[in-house]
């Protein structure tokens, strides 16, 4: 499905998503950051699916559009390149990938039940 977004790297689009729950993550510094899990991922200008799920962390934006799980949402996001895998350069293993994510979600809005 990501495959889709290599072909965009770079731009920002319009999103829509399903809010499915909150989570926890330990940032860098060793504090305890919430994240927000949303799935079903579409591209709302081709109406395609672009990721099944995705987590961002759950910043003001998030917090002000008072979700539920099960609302569906739509949000600006910047498709961008990352690489993920494991490295252990001792034993000579690196199995890293190049792959795509959306990052800085703006403009998020709960859509209205149709």
């Amino acid at each position: 499905m990501r495959k889709e977004l290599a072909r965009e790297n770079g731009t920002r689009k319009k999103f829509k998503a399903v809010f499915a729950r909150l989570g926890k993550k330990i940032n860098y510094k060793g504090y305890s950051e919430e994240t927000i899990l949303l799935t079903d991922i579409v591209d709302e200008e081709t109406n395609k699916q672009v990721a099944d799920h995705i987590w961002f962390s759950y910043t003001q934006g998030f917090i002000k559009a008072a979700l539920v799980p099960g609302d569906l949402l739509e949000f600006e996001g910047r498709i961008k390149e990352y690489r993920k895998g494991y490295v252990n350069k001792k034993y000579k293993i690196n199995s890293r990938t190049t792959d795509f994510k959306l990052s800085h979600p703006t403009k998020i809005r709960k859509q209205q039940p149709a």
